[in-house]
């Protein structure tokens, strides 16, 4: 993070804002659908639920417009961090020696790739857990206004996630870091080729398939796991929420609010998780960058 804000300080604050402003407009569309549920349906008024309709699409409308802006602004702020990555790359080569060795331009090479996912996470390093945390208070604030045994009880189906996701992040860095270095070792030893070793090399290669394949397993068996919780939320939610409405105690359209609120809870939830996890990966990979940068330097 130290290196985000000495690249893109000025930067991340107008990225902030717009996260901010994104954010503000999330819990709007779930009041103008209550309204149209409750208030127009139910008083049989035509106008108002063409006038509610409307502006339910005006809303997101500018909700999308500002979320364009927001992602472009971000892919800028990656690529210029990116292109100041690779810079200090070609200042770092041209103080090495001439007589450099094979090892040294492949490791360059790697190096240079390996700047592009580093960079690409600038972009997104503070206003994305802004952007998806302010939606998830707005949204669930929204619903303990709405009711709130209903608004405690569908968020408990995520507190599990709070186990099992940093257990099973833990691995995948574990791996991550692993298939880094042997990726760097094949390229070596494939760029040398006075000193070959095939078998060695195929056996790398092999691991870094299996390296790869145990990083699928664990990410897709996280997503699995959230999907669920995330579906055990909508059952409780209509469950509960239908039972109540059977009851008189609440508006079947605060039923409904609700279960569109756990639908807008599922995806800033997910990209927050999926920020998490970059953020785990990619310090492992500046901290491999760096040594390779610093190395570099530290060369007669």
């Amino acid at each position: 993070m130290g290196y985000v804000l000495q690249q893109s300080g000025i930067h991340q604050v107008a990225l902030a804002l717009l996260s901010v402003a994104v954010f503000a407009l999330s819990a709007v569309p779930l009041e103008l659908q209550r309204r149209i549920v409750n208030d127009a349906i139910g008083s049989g008024a035509v106008r108002s639920i063409f006038l509610l309709a409307l502006a339910y699409a005006g809303v997101a409308l500018l909700e999308q417009a500002l979320k364009l802006a927001l992602n472009v602004y971000r892919a800028w702020v990656s690529e210029t961090a990116v292109r100041a990555l690779r810079r200090t790359l070609h200042v770092q080569r041209a103080d090495v020696a001439v007589a450099s060795t094979e090892a040294t331009g492949v490791e360059i090479a790697m190096i240079v790739q390996e700047a592009e996912p580093i960079g690409g996470f600038v972009g997104i390093s503070i206003s994305e857990p802004l952007l998806q945390g302010g939606i998830l208070a707005s949204v669930i604030g929204y619903m303990i206004y709405l009711e709130p045994w209903m608004a405690v009880l569908c968020p408990l189906f995520f507190l599990p996630q709070l186990v099992f996701v940093p257990l099973m992040q833990w691995a995948i860095n574990r791996r991550a870091e692993a298939r880094i270095r042997t990726m760097r070792d094949v390229s070596s030893g494939i760029a040398d080729a006075d000193a070959l070793d095939v078998p060695t090399e195929s056996r790398r290669i092999d691991q870094v398939f299996a390296l790869n394949m145990g990083i699928y397993k664990f990410k897709y068996s996280m997503n699995l796991a959230m999907n669920l919780m995330y579906y055990f939320s909508v059952a409780a939610a209509l469950g509960v929420g239908g039972w109540f409405a059977v009851e008189g105690r609440i508006e079947v359209g605060t039923v409904v609010a609700i279960v569109s609120g756990l639908g807008k809870l599922n995806d800033p939830w997910g990209d927050f998780v999926n920020w998490a996890r970059e953020l785990s990966v990619v310090g492992v990979k500046y901290r491999l960058f760096a040594d390779v940068v610093n190395g570099m330097s530290g060369r007669p």
